[in-house]
């Protein structure tokens, strides 16, 4: 389905668990966009759902995937559960927008590809926090030369695993979960958008514990099996000649060092305290550069204790949560037939990435990438407007 857009580019919610309602609120800002059905294994749930949010129909999976008034299927599944519902809403001819990861199988990943390529059809998959103002702002100081060449890149992310604060982390320590695929695509992501494809990796992990304790919520006290690994770290070669390094755990109690950096011929930019609540699923904050010529990407003066170290101006929006934006590009993509930035291809290429540095330890140190994908470009500083459309007025959004 290419051309023009309807008056609204109609979605259906599939899976209306606790990350749908930020998907909600982003959504409901912009007039081009419509959720008109909400399925969930629990009718509770998507009849809360859609009260919640004022979604005109709450129906089974079956009722919405076959739907033939909705354009895009919003896929909010489990991990397990994402290409099953992808495949589903492909083959009856929907664009489908998912939450990451894109797969937890690489062939049936590139089933999907090959899939909506063949029925011309848009895959899109978060995360999309590389849509947001701080990471623009990375990427513009790279494009504009502000580091010079990149050489290197840096992330770490140590926290003590979901168990705290989600009132149901089963699914995190299941096949499909742990911190390599919950976090790694975030920080993944956000270095392909700057540093572009990944050539090879090596990886090694371990575990520090076969059960986890719920500490929340209505089953705070009960005991959760572990499945997988929950300690990961990653060496990263990119097509493009930087090298890399990632940590990636549940295992940390604490640490001094979370963080994301690129390194340059010239220069550093930093992002500090990249963690799961302040950083990753962040589409603000600040960017800090130290360069031999600072002075000129600033417009703050030094801070104390942080010598020649600037932060840069953000001249981007979406400077707040606005998971969802990936899927207002994709109907834009639909719209101008162009490519999604935050693509099925660039997922795949990421869940790859992580499949090689999950496979590493068994199968051989050095694992090469076999796939590619092209590397998203900036939106527009004044996106959505510079599409066409206007954000819906801020006393009508929900």
């Amino acid at each position: 389905m290419t051309g023009n857009l309807p008056k609204a580019f109609r979605v259906g919610l599939i899976g209306c668990g606790r990350i749908s309602d930020i998907y909600l609120k982003t959504l409901a800002k912009f007039t081009e966009i419509d959720v008109v059905a909400c399925a969930s294994l629990d009718p509770e749930e998507s009849r809360a759902k859609a009260e919640q949010h004022r979604i005109a129909r709450s129906c089974s999976v079956e009722e919405v995937i076959s739907d033939p008034s909705i354009d895009c299927i919003l896929n909010l599944t489990i991990p397990a559960a994402h290409a099953e519902i992808t495949r589903r809403a492909l083959v009856v001819g929907k664009h489908v927008y998912s939450e990451k990861p894109f797969v937890t199988d690489m062939e049936e990943g590139r089933e999907l590809l090959d899939l909506a390529n063949a029925k011309g059809l848009k895959l899109g998959n978060a995360p999309d926090t590389f849509l947001g103002g701080r990471w623009q702002t990375v990427r513009r100081l790279i494009d504009e030369g502000a580091i010079g060449r990149p050489t290197g890149v840096f992330a770490h992310v140590g926290t003590h695993g979901t168990e705290r604060h989600h009132p149901n982390p089963d699914f995190y320590y299941k096949p499909g979960g742990g911190p390599l695929l919950d976090l790694g695509p975030y920080y993944l992501t956000a270095m392909i958008f700057c540093l572009g494809p990944v050539a090879r990796v090596a990886g090694m992990a371990n575990r520090a514990f076969d059960r986890r304790l719920i500490e929340n919520g209505p089953r705070n006290g009960e005991w959760v099996d572990v499945g997988v690994d929950t300690h990961s770290l990653s060496l990263l070669e990119f097509e493009a000649g930087a090298i890399g390094s990632m940590t990636m755990s549940f295992d940390i109690w604490d640490s001094e060092t979370p963080r994301f950096e690129i390194y340059g011929e010239t220069g550093v930019i930093s992002i500090p305290d990249p963690d799961p609540v302040h950083g990753a699923n962040d589409f603000h904050g600040p960017v800090w550069l130290r360069t031999r010529e600072t002075s000129r990407w600033s417009h703050q003066p030094r801070p104390a204790g942080r010598d020649d170290w600037h932060e840069v101006e953000n001249r981007h929006g979406f400077n707040q949560n606005s998971r969802g934006l990936g899927l207002l590009d994709l109907a834009y993509a639909v719209r101008d037939d162009r490519p999604v930035r935050a693509s099925g291809d660039l997922s795949f290429h990421v869940f790859e990435v992580m499949d090689a540095i999950a496979r590493a330890p068994v199968h051989g140190l050095y694992q090469t990438i076999e796939s590619s994908c092209p590397i998203p470009d900036l939106l527009p500083e004044n996106f959505p407007e510079s599409e066409g459309f206007a954000p819906v007025e801020a006393e009508h959004a929900l």
